[in-house]
C-alpha cells in the first residue's frame, strides 16, 4: 500500500516537471518564432526578446538570482506584455519604513524608472533597490559601474527566495501535522502520512542513529528532519515552472551551514575541545603543530557543506537554462521545431537526474551534518 502511494506521488511530480519543461520550451519557442516573424527586431534587454549568446547568458543569470517578482513568460512586440505577479517591497530608508508592490518597477532593472512612494525615490538596479538623493532622476553611474548618488537600503522584501522558504516551511508544518494525526488514529499513518513515514525512518535508522550513536541520537532528529526536508522540499520546488533557486542562493546555504555549525560547536563534549586544542597522547610539539589545523578544521566543515549545496544546484539549474537556450543557438542549423525537440529531450534528460540530485543533495547535507555532530558529542576511550 505504501509503495503504491508512492508510486502515485512520484507519478505526479514526473508530470509536474514534464509540464514545466514544455511550459519552459514552448516560451522559449515563442520568442523565436517572434523574432523571425518581425524582420530586423534586436533588443538588448530583458524587456524584448532574447536572441543573441550574450543576452541568453544575461537571461538565464537574471533568471537564477533572487528577484522581487515572478517572471513567467513575455509575449507580444514592444512593449512587450509580461506573465507574472508582484510581491511585497518592503525596506527601510532614510524616512523610514516604505512598503509597496514591486510592480511599480514596471520590470526594470537598470535603475532608469524611478518609483516615489511618499517622498522617497526609490530606483531597482541588479536586483538591488536605492535611494536616490535629491535633485537625481536616476540610477548614475561612474567609470567602475557602481552607483553615484544613491545608497542601498535595508531590504526586507518577500523576495522570491522568501517565498519558496515560507512555501516549503508550511509544505512541511500541513505533512508532518498530518502524519501525527494520523498516528492519534493508529499505529499506520493515512493519507500523505504513508509516504513520509518512510523518509522519517529512512532518517533515523540510517542517517542519526549510524553517526550520532544510540544513545543521543534523539536530541538532534527535529533539526536533521528539518534540515532533510527543507532542502528537499526547495529542491523540488526549483524544478517548477516559478522558478524558485533557494537552495542555489549562497545566502540561503551560509545558514544552513551556521545553523550545522552552532549545534556542533555548542553541545560538543569536553572531549572534543581535548582534541582539538590538546591532543591526548601526542607530543607537544606536535600539539602546537596540530592545533592551529584543527582550529581551521571546524570552518572548512560548515564551509564544504555551503559550497557544495549552492554550487550543485546552482549547476544544475544552469545545465538546464543553457539546453533551453538550444532552441535560440541551434535553430539556423535545425530549424525552429527541431531546435525545439532537441532542446526538449536533453532538457528532460537532466531534469529527471535533477530529480535524483534533489534528494542526494539533501541526503548529503544531512549526513555530513549528523556526521560532523556526532564526531562532537563522541567519547573517546583513552585507555
Amino acid at each position: 500500500m505504501i509503495a503504491q502511494q508512492f508510486k502515485k506521488y512520484l507519478f505526479t511530480l514526473v508530470f509536474s516537471l514534464v509540464s514545466t519543461l514544455i511550459f519552459s520550451n514552448t516560451a522559449s519557442l515563442e520568442k523565436v518564432a517572434q523574432h523571425e516573424e518581425i524582420e530586423g527586431h534586436s533588443s538588448t534587454s530583458h524587456e524584448g526578446a532574447v536572441e543573441s549568446r550574450s543576452e541568453i547568458d544575461a537571461y538565464s543569470k537574471h533568471h537564477l538570482a533572487d528577484s522581487h517578482d515572478f517572471h513567467l513568460f513575455s509575449y507580444g512586440t514592444e512593449p512587450r506584455h509580461h506573465v507574472g505577479f508582484s510581491l511585497p517591497v518592503i525596506v527601510w530608508t532614510s524616512k523610514g519604513l516604505r512598503t509597496f508592490l514591486s510592480s511599480k518597477f514596471h520590470h526594470n532593472d537598470d535603475g532608469t524608472h524611478v518609483v516615489d512612494v511618499n517622498g522617497v525615490k526609490l530606483a531597482k538596479y541588479h536586483s538591488k533597490i536605492y535611494e536616490l538623493e535629491s535633485g537625481v532622476a536616476s540610477v548614475v553611474l561612474d567609470a567602475e559601474h557602481h552607483p553615484v548618488a544613491a545608497h542601498k537600503v535595508l531590504d526586507f522584501s518577500i523576495t522570491k527566495s522568501v517565498l519558496g522558504m515560507l512555501v516549503a516551511s508550511l509544505l512541511m508544518l500541513l505533512g508532518f501535522s498530518s502524519l501525527a494525526r494520523g498516528y492519534k488514529k493508529g499505529a499506520i499513518p493515512t493519507g500523505f502520512g504513508r509516504v513520509l513515514e518512510p523518509l522519517v525512518i529512512y532518517v533515523r535508522d540510517e542517517i542519526a542513529r549510524p553517526n550520532i550513536g544510540e544513545k543521543k541520537y534523539r536530541k538532534y532528529m527535529g533539526f536533521l528532519l528539518t534540515v532533510f526536508f527543507f532542502i528537499w522540499i526547495l529542491n523540488l520546488l526549483g524544478l517548477t515552472p516559478f522558478g524558485f533557486n533557494v537552495t542555489g542562493n549562497i545566502a540561503v546555504t551560509v545558514c544552513l551551514a551556521l545553523f550545522t555549525f552552532l549545534i556542533t560547536t555548542f553541545t560538543a563534549s569536553k572531549d572534543y575541545w581535548k582534541h582539538i586544542f590538546w591532543m591526548p597522547g601526542v607530543p607537544v610539539p606536535m600539539k602546537i603543530v596540530l592545533m592551529p589545523i584543527e582550529i581551521l578544521g571546524m570552518f572548512t566543515k560548515p564551509f564544504s557543506l555551503l559550497i557544495r549545496l549552492f554550487a550543485n544546484i546552482t549547476a544544475g539549474h544552469a545545465v538546464v537554462m543553457g539546453l533551453i537556450a538550444v532552441t535560440y543557438t541551434a535553430r539556423e542549423a535545425l530549424g525552429v521545431p527541431g531546435s525545439f525537440g532537441v532542446s526538449f529531450l536533453l532538457t528532460l534528460f537532466i531534469s529527471l537526474i535533477e530529480l535524483l540530485v534533489a534528494f542526494l543533495q539533501a541526503f548529503i547535507f544531512t549526513m555530513l551534518s549528523s556526521l560532523f555532530i556526532g564526531m562532537a558529542v563522541e567519547e573517546h576511550d583513552h585507555h
